[in-house]
């Protein structure tokens, strides 16, 4: 029997939910008949639509569900023959000028889950703005209880779907980034953890053929994400952290599930942070390739970015959390370098408007190439210049009923000092942000995609990020 309450929410990222609890074939297909109704009322219906997939479970056959749906409305379909990266099906809308995308992924999320991305092209659109109205579209069918669907084989017969490899173009594309050439004759060892997701293959085929040694673990297809969730942070890289000591590789990096993400373990087996690494990655635009141009980012990213735009005269510009809502639409009227976030994703200028970790994995090999440098001596020399910088997040989960009385909390409290420094700035545009008189930021906030309070800090030290996130714990009042 079908729920009387809509459960499609989309968030910082599109809809996420537990398979076979709330996302189920049913709630893709009124999803779907949402995305339709709304490129009907947009006029955007006769560009067609890309649908690509993720490796998680059944992700194909809701990548069908959709299909279906979309095709069931008269809307031309894109669909992939395989298991794409989320930037990779970005890159298909511009390849087919369609009017936008559906990626069937939860990107990070534990195993049990899947997820529903939407990217529409209309650039005279804010993407918030366009996700809310295919958020009350989507409830619409939901209340109606009917949708537009017609059978994949009649689909394709109607040519009303059509099978695309977006394979052989998006390395055609990567090309155009550095100089491949170089980077495969650099005597490199490179681990590749694909965490069993999407992105497997992309990067050992582009660097193959020289003198660079390209491992890959986890590459095969694996759903159930033994042992890990697909984010690339410290906690599930140990696999990868081990392997770069054991066969003394120069460097590994690691996708996330929907390979939008980017993680580093530097030749001594350390993970670099993710503010590490997008600061290392403005440095290397900045310095190396010596482009310029404004830097974007998320409060919950790092203080060396305004750094490095006081170094190098760059604008920096500043957004709430979410790459699609609120970085892109900066990059865009600002022309931007470079957009990232907390989460390891980063955007490039000349490339789709998305996340990538392919494109960032070669910047970062090219960056090392160029320099000489290994990653622990890129971090070094990065800290040189703006002094050392060290970050850290917890996640907590809680029950749902619990926001409210956090959130009634920290709208009351306003602390003089944390961790005996002064607090110059409570900033409340995305969560609760305090910052101290020593720049050293604590950021407490719920995430947009999945039931957890994340705690964040950034300070000189990794005893001091410690400290500062007890002490956040203490501001919201939770416990682990």
């Amino acid at each position: 029997m079908r729920l009387t309450k809509n459960p499609i929410k989309f968030g910082t990222d599109g809809w996420r939910a537990v398979i076979a609890e709330d996302f189920t074939f049913e709630n893709v297909r009124f999803c779907a008949q949402g995305v339709a109704d709304y490129l009907k009322q947009e006029k955007l219906d006769g560009q067609g639509l890309v649908i690509g997939y993720d490796n998680r479970f059944a992700s194909e056959d809701f990548a069908v569900a959709a299909a279906e749906v979309i095709a069931g409305n008269g809307i031309k379909v894109f669909l992939t023959t395989r298991a794409e990266p989320t930037p990779v099906i970005s890159y298909g809308v511009i390849v087919k000028k369609a009017a936008g995308a559906i990626a069937i992924t939860a990107s990070h999320n534990p195993a049990q889950w899947n997820g529903f991305k939407l990217r529409i092209t209309d650039s005279s659109s804010d993407p918030r703005e366009v996700t809310d109205k295919v958020e009350k579209l989507t409830d619409r069918a939901f209340n109606a209880g009917t949708i537009n669907r017609i059978p994949l084989d009649v689909a394709q017969k109607k040519k009303l779907v059509e099978y695309i490899d977006l394979h052989p173009v998006f390395l055609e594309r990567a090309t155009k980034f550095v100089d491949l050439e170089e980077l495969r004759q650099a005597r490199l060892k490179v681990i590749i953890d694909a965490m069993y997701g999407a992105g497997a293959g992309y990067l050992k085929t582009l660097l193959a053929g020289g003198n660079i040694d390209v491992t890959e673990i986890n590459g095969e297809r694996n759903p159930a994400f033994p042992g890990i969730n697909p984010e690339p942070i410290a906690v599930n890289l140990s696999k990868l952290s081990t392997a770069v000591r054991e066969q003394k590789a120069n460097v590994g990096i690691a996708h996330d599930g929907d390979a939008d993400r980017i993680g580093i373990i530097d030749e001594n087996g350390e993970f670099l942070t993710q503010l590490q690494v997008f600061a290392l990655l403005c440095l290397y635009f900045l310095e190396t390739r010596e482009e310029r141009g404004p830097i974007v980012k998320t409060i919950n990213s790092t203080s060396m970015i305004n750094r490095l735009g006081e170094i190098y005269n760059v604008p920096v510009y500043e957004t709430a959390i979410g790459f699609l809502n609120h970085v892109a639409p900066v990059m865009v009227t600002e022309n931007a370098l470079i957009g990232g976030e907390e989460s390891g994703g980063y955007g490039f200028r000349g490339h789709i408007l998305e996340r990538d970790s392919v494109a960032a994995s070669l910047y970062f090999l090219d960056f090392m190439v160029k320099t000489g440098k290994t990653p622990a001596q890129l971090l070094e020399y990065l800290f040189s210049k703006v002094g050392p910088h060290y970050y850290h997040r917890k996640d907590i989960h809680f029950a749902e009923e619990e926001r409210e009385r956090v959130l009634k909390h920290m709208r009351e409290i306003s602390p003089e000092t944390i961790d005996g420094v002064g607090v110059v700035k409570k900033d409340t545009t995305d969560g609760f942000r305090f910052i101290l008189e020593d720049n050293t930021w604590l950021l407490i906030r719920f995430s947009g995609t999945e039931p957890v309070l994340r705690i964040y800090a950034e300070s000189d030290s990794m005893a001091r990020v410690e400290r500062l996130l007890e002490l956040g714990k203490e501001l919201a009042g939770v416990s682990i």
